[in-house]
C-alpha cells in the first residue's frame, strides 16, 4: 500500500517536473504570458500581419505593430482583441499558437501547458468560452480564468487575504475594471469599455476635426504617452505630429500641446471616474470606510496618463496611488495564482452570473 502510494506521488512529481504552467494577460493592446519559475517571457504587442491571400500569419507582435497603416494591399496588419474580449477568433488562436511556442517548447517529456488567462469583469460567459476555446485551440491542456482586478491586486501586493476592502482600478487597452477586494475575492466590481484606446481615438478624431490632418494609430498613442494628461501640467508640453492632408492627401505636419490634448482626454476620464464612483456607491459602508484608509490603486498601462492619479484623488477624496510597475501588475498576479493552479475550476467562472447574484 505504502509502496502503491510513493509510485503514485513519483508519477505526480516526475510529471510536474516536465510539464510547464503559464500565466497568460490577453489585452486589447499587448499579449503577456508568465512562465512558472521563469517570469515574464513574452511581451508583445496584440497585432497580427496577415496575407489575405493564403491567410498565412506573417508577422505577430512589435514586427506586426510596426506594420500597422504601412502594409501593401494583400496585406493587412490587425488587433484580434476588441474592448478587452476577443473580436476575431482564428487569428487570436494564431497568434496564442505563435507565442505559447515561444513562451515553452513542448515535447514528449514537456507536454502541453495548464494554463490561467485574466478577463475583464464585465466579461460576459459566451465571452469567456470564447477565450478557454481559443486557448485550447492554440496548445493548452487545461484553462483556468481569473479576473483582471484580482490578478492586478496580486500583482501590486495588496493584503487582500484580510477581512479589509482594497480598490483596484486597472486601466488597460480596451476595458478599465474598477473592483473592491476582501478575503481574497472580489467584493464588488465593473468594467467599462473605455481605456487606453478610447484616448487614442479621441485624439485622432481631434486632430482631423480641428487640424484637417489624418494620423494612425501609432501616432496618436505616441501624443497619449509623451504630451496626454487628464490634470493640467505645471508646465505644458508640445510635440510635432506629422500625418496627412485630409483634402489634399500630401503630408502635412502641426505643434500640437498638452492643454489641446488635456481637454480632449476630459470625456474619457469622466466616464473612468463616473464607473469608480458608481462601484463606491454601490459597495457596503463598512469596505468603502476600508478603502478611505487604504486608498485606491491604480494598475494598466493607461493609468500613466499624467494626472490620473490626481484627478481620481480629487474626485473621489480617497487618496490614489499608481502601483510601482502598473504595466505587468496583472501577468505578475496571474504568475502568482499558477502557484494554486491545482485549486482552481477549469473553465468558465461565470463573472455575469456572479455579478447578477451580488445586485
Amino acid at each position: 500500500m505504502a509502496f502503491k502510494k510513493l509510485k503514485k506521488n513519483f508519477k505526480k512529481l516526475n510529471f510536474n517536473l516536465f510539464t510547464s504552467d503559464l500565466g497568460v494577460d490577453l489585452g486589447t493592446s499587448n499579449v503577456l504570458i508568465y512562465a512558472e519559475g521563469k517570469g515574464v517571457v513574452v511581451r508583445e504587442p496584440s497585432v497580427v500581419a496577415v496575407d489575405k491571400n493564403s491567410g498565412k500569419v506573417l508577422r505577430v507582435g512589435s514586427e506586426a505593430r510596426n506594420m500597422l497603416g504601412r502594409t501593401p494591399g494583400n496585406v493587412v496588419a490587425m488587433r484580434p482583441l476588441k474592448d478587452g474580449v476577443i473580436s476575431d477568433h482564428e487569428m487570436t488562436v494564431k497568434m496564442l499558437q505563435i507565442l505559447f511556442r515561444k513562451a515553452i517548447k513542448t515535447s514528449v517529456f514537456n507536454p502541453k501547458p495548464r494554463v490561467v488567462i485574466c478577463v475583464p469583469s464585465g466579461v460576459t460567459e459566451v465571452e469567456e468560452r470564447t477565450v478557454i476555446n481559443a486557448a485550447i485551440e492554440a496548445g493548452a491542456r487545461r484553462v483556468y480564468l481569473i479576473e483582471e482586478p484580482l490578478a492586478a491586486a496580486l500583482g501590486a501586493n495588496l493584503p487582500i487575504q484580510d477581512a479589509n476592502g482594497h480598490m483596484v482600478v486597472d486601466i488597460g487597452g480596451g476595458t478599465t475594471d474598477v473592483a473592491v477586494l476582501s478575503l481574497n475575492d472580489v467584493a464588488n466590481s465593473s468594467s467599462v469599455e473605455v481605456a487606453g484606446d478610447a484616448f487614442d481615438e479621441e485624439i485622432a478624431r481631434y486632430i482631423r476635426r480641428k487640424y484637417g490632418m489624418i494620423i494612425g494609430q501609432v501616432t496618436a498613442e505616441n501624443i497619449k504617452i509623451q504630451i496626454g494628461c487628464v490634470m493640467p501640467r505645471p508646465y505644458p508640453v508640445s510635440m510635432i505630429v506629422k500625418g496627412r492632408d485630409a483634402k489634399t492627401g500630401l503630408p502635412k505636419e502641426e505643434e500640437v500641446n498638452s492643454e489641446e490634448i488635456r481637454q480632449v482626454f476630459q470625456a474619457p476620464a469622466s466616464q473612468i471616474v463616473d464607473e469608480v464612483l458608481h462601484v463606491l456607491e454601490s459597495t457596503s459602508p463598512e469596505l468603502v470606510g476600508d478603502i478611505a484608509q487604504n486608498g485606491i490603486t491604480l494598475t494598466g498601462g493607461a493609468s500613466q496618463i499624467w494626472g490620473m492619479d490626481q484627478l481620481l484623488s480629487q474626485q473621489t477624496g480617497i487618496a490614489c496611488t499608481r502601483a510601482d510597475d502598473p504595466d505587468s501588475c496583472v501577468i505578475y498576479g496571474c504568475g502568482k495564482s499558477l502557484g494554486w493552479i491545482n485549486d482552481m475550476n477549469e473553465g468558465p467562472i461565470n463573472l455575469a452570473r456572479k455579478r447578477i447574484m451580488r445586485e
